[in-house]
Order: C-alpha cells, then structure tokens, then sequence
C-alpha cells in the first residue's frame, strides 16, 4: 500500500490564532507521532503530574520552564531538549518571564496519558 503525504493547516489542529497551542494524533497522519503544541504566557502553567506508557520528549522553543522527570528536576530553556521515558512520572511549569512554547512529541499513534494529581488523578 502506498502512503499519500498528509498537510494540516492550522486550523486543522491549533487551538488558538495567536499562539502555538493543539495536537496532531500520528494514528490522523497514519505514523507512530503525536505532536503537541504548548503555549502560555502564565508562570506556573503547564501539565499536572502524569505518565504515558511511551516515551515523550519536549523541545523547548521558547522560554523557560521547570521539568520534573522521575525524581529529577529541570531548568530548561529555548533550544534544549528533554526525554521522559515510558511510565516514567513528568510535568512541566513556566518559570516566565515571557512565553514558555514547547513542541512535545509522544511516541505514540494515540494520545494515553494516566494523571498522577489534580482532579483526573487515577
């Protein structure tokens, strides 16, 4: 079978005019690639405590944020680049000033994710 190329627009998957904000499922894009694109202008916003049953790696773009992977703890900034592996506990908070963007990449057709706190903790 022959693949055909795929071309999102932004309205196809961006949740905000003004910022890098939404997701592409790799299984709409028949690859083994989900994309997630986080933006906030907010210090402290980002993902509660969660996991995945992949890998997951963040690419910072801009900004700076904290990351805590397993029992690490991360200061990153624009053009670094982190992995938290498979079932391994993660989050991520904006430390500003300014615009914390990241380009999250699961390695996963379909988006799982297990919250650790917060309301849909379990």
């Amino acid at each position: 079978m022959t693949r055909k190329p795929v071309w999102l627009k932004r309205d196809d998957w961006a949740q905000a005019e003004d910022a890098w904000r939404g997701r592409v499922e790799g299984a709409d894009l028949d690859t083994q690639i989900t994309v997630f694109f986080f933006s906030s202008d907010e210090i402290g916003a980002g993902p509660v405590l969660h996991k995945h049953p992949y890998d997951e790696m963040f690419i910072v773009r801009a900004g700076r944020a904290r990351f805590t992977v397993g029992d690490r703890k991360i200061d990153a900034e624009a053009g670094d680049i982190l992995m938290a592996p498979a079932e391994m506990a993660h989050k991520f908070e904006s430390l500003g000033p300014g615009r914390l963007e990241t380009t999250d990449l699961h390695l996963s057709p379909r988006f799982v994710q297990t919250d650790l706190e917060g309301e849909n903790a379990g």
